[in-house]
């Protein structure tokens, strides 16, 4: 009997923003998504107690890298200026991947500040951070690929 095989697909990881699909990710990392504060803060006292206070800070921001020539970079355009001239912006923001069962989600998202551009003779990239006002973290590992 073979050893298991665990598969990770970058294909099948998918993102959604304000219920759009998002692509055209850039080569390498395309998507980090983090926690603001760690969930505990820890301090030991001279007497060598150890005490903890949970942060209940579950504020979080999703980073996401595009390719100058993705087509998903005209509607993160749209939605920062309709946030920028109304406060419409704030939209639900999911990233599951789908060759394993990890899923980042919040309920309320928005862009911090549009990308920043630059242009030279090769294709650059766009980076895209969204400040979400609470993150939800399944952090798992992936399927085993059954042999044939």
């Amino acid at each position: 009997m073979g050893a298991d095989v665990r598969t990770y697909d970058a294909a099948k990881v998918v993102l959604i923003i304000g219920g759009v699909p998002i692509s055209g990710f850039a080569d390498g990392t395309f998507s980090t998504a983090e926690r603001t504060s760690d969930t505990y803060a820890m301090v030991s006292g001279a007497d060598g107690i150890v005490s903890r206070a949970k942060t209940n800070d579950f504020t979080g921001s999703l980073t996401i890298t595009l390719a100058q020539t993705s087509p998903s970079n005209s509607y993160l355009s749209g939605l920062a200026i309709v946030d920028e001239n109304t406060g419409a912006g704030v939209v639900p923001i999911l990233c599951k991947d789908n060759s394993g069962n990890s899923l980042y989600f919040s309920a309320s998202g928005w862009i911090r500040k549009p990308a920043t551009a630059e242009f030279g003779k090769e294709i650059s990239d766009r980076e895209w951070v969204f400040d979400l006002a609470k993150l939800e973290i399944f952090s798992a590992g992936n399927i085993v690929t059954e042999p044939r």
